[in-house]
């Protein structure tokens, strides 16, 4: 497939040039994809992100297989179920990952603390320990990486594989893998779970707001009404 980096490293990516990635990228396997992003983006304009979460390890081996140089953005917010710092250091030495850890202002991290703000207002506090992290370092590259999958949510069912969001283009090389697909996938390249799936957690983020839930993201935010952080919206 022929390099269209000259074309596509441009600050505006225009919508027909979305619909030519999204062509492009659809017929491709998850793999080709991540190999063909290398192709048309520079690995510094690329910012992948990963939460350690329950299934992280497919996302993360398949870019540790294809450039080891990609650098993987952590947020932590203080606030993450100890299982989850050990497998982000189980899966970093494992995989040999690239990994930077990214974080709240201290005085708004405590802020939240102080306030248990997440049980009044987890939004606000996705916010401030989530996505303004991330935020501050957005505006340094061209293209955001994440595992997102249809079947995890309706927002993520009305995804593309190249979504534009604001300055950045949101890259999901996993979107349309099935669960069946992805469990097939973890079992056949014995990639390890996080350590709280066996005690039925099936989506995992901070220890504060996540339950054991009956499938994937019902344990999230003590199972009410919200559905996403607010990083991916």
């Amino acid at each position: 497939m022929p390099n269209i980096q000259t074309t596509l490293c441009s600050s505006e990516i225009s919508d027909d040039r979305l619909s030519i990635l999204n062509k492009t990228y659809n017929s491709l396997s998850v793999r080709d994809r991540i190999k063909q992003l290398y192709l048309d983006f520079d690995v510094n304009d690329v910012m992948l992100t990963s939460s350690f979460a329950a299934t992280s390890a497919l996302l993360l081996k398949l870019f540790s297989d294809i450039n080891t140089k990609q650098e993987v953005f952590f947020i932590d917010t203080g606030y993450h179920f100890n299982d989850t710092l050990t497998y982000k250091e189980q899966l970093t030495k494992q995989y040999g990952l690239n990994v930077t850890s990214i974080s709240a202002l201290k005085e708004e991290h405590e802020f939240t603390t102080k306030d248990e703000t997440w049980a009044k207002n987890p939004d606000f506090c996705c916010s401030i320990n989530k996505v303004k992290p991330l935020d501050s370092i957005k505006k340094n590259y061209k293209v955001w990486v994440s595992g997102l999958m249809k079947w995890q949510s309706d927002h993520r069912a009305t995804l593309d594989i190249f979504e534009r969001r604001g300055d950045i283009i949101k890259f999901y090389p996993l979107l349309d893998i099935t669960k069946k697909e992805r469990d097939a996938f973890i079992k056949k390249h014995k990639l390890p779970f996080h350590p709280l799936v066996a005690k039925g957690y099936h989506s995992i983020g901070c220890k504060h707001c996540t339950v054991p839930g009956s499938d994937d993201r019902s344990g999230r935010w003590n199972n009410n009404p919200k559905t996403e952080c607010g990083l991916h919206l």
